[in-house]
């Protein structure tokens, strides 16, 4: 049997990181996957179980679309590392849909996954959920810098709710934006921050030189 599309639902079972380590071992081994979409919120899966699943994830090299859930894991910036370094080495990606919400996740590893995403030089379009983590102004600077390398996105949606970002922090996503120059369609989730007036104004201001959107959200 050929697998090219798989489709696994394991949230809130309990696996932990040695079930995250037997998926990520049996993962490795479907070589011809050009779609995966994993649930594994709510497992406790912690840094170990995230090196696991991208070490797994870094051999399925014909993968075109990555949809992982992974929030509520404990994974914390080392965690997110390890994800990051193995989806970048998915050289094939085109649909990124990444959701590490309330994982402890702080500036550093904003900067870990933002640097590795960066790699997939063929991504249209990005998911990325990291709301109610906190990876405050730097962290949203860190990430900003590195998603505006992705010079083939078509469709950005992040997720940065609840995350102690300031008004600098709203400048630095805005400067981002500014750069994706190729981008149609933009979902931007900031709800609970403190962006204030001047935050609200850069936003405005990058989001006003993306001259080819359709739609904003």
């Amino acid at each position: 049997m050929t697998l090219t599309s798989l489709n696994l639902d394991l949230s809130k079972n309990s696996i932990g990181e040695n079930g995250a380590k037997y998926l990520g071992e049996g993962i490795a081994k479907c070589v011809t996957l050009t779609s995966l979409c994993l649930n594994l919120s709510y497992n406790s899966i912690g840094e170990n179980g995230a090196k696991y699943l991208g070490e797994g994830i870094a051999k399925c090299i014909t993968l075109t679309s990555l949809n992982l859930f992974l929030n509520n894991n404990s994974i914390d910036d080392n965690g997110a590392k390890y994800l990051g370094e193995g989806i970048a080495k998915s050289t094939t990606l085109t649909s990124l849909n990444l959701d590490v919400s309330d994982n402890s996740i702080g500036k550093n590893g904003a900067k870990y996954l933002g640097e590795e995403i960066a790699r997939c030089a063929t991504l249209a379009k990005i998911n990325l959920f990291l709301n109610n983590n906190s990876i405050g102004d730097n962290g949203t600077k860190y990430l900003g810098e590195e998603i505006a390398k992705c010079i083939t996105l078509t469709s950005l949606s992040l997720f940065l709710n609840n995350n102690s970002i300031g008004e600098n922090g709203a400048k630095y996503v805005g400067e981002a934006i500014a750069k994706c120059v190729t981008l149609t369609s933009l979902s931007l989730f900031l709800n609970n921050n403190s962006i204030g007036d001047n935050g609200s104004k850069y936003l405005g201001e990058g989001i006003a030189k993306c001259t080819i959107l359709t739609s904003l959200n």
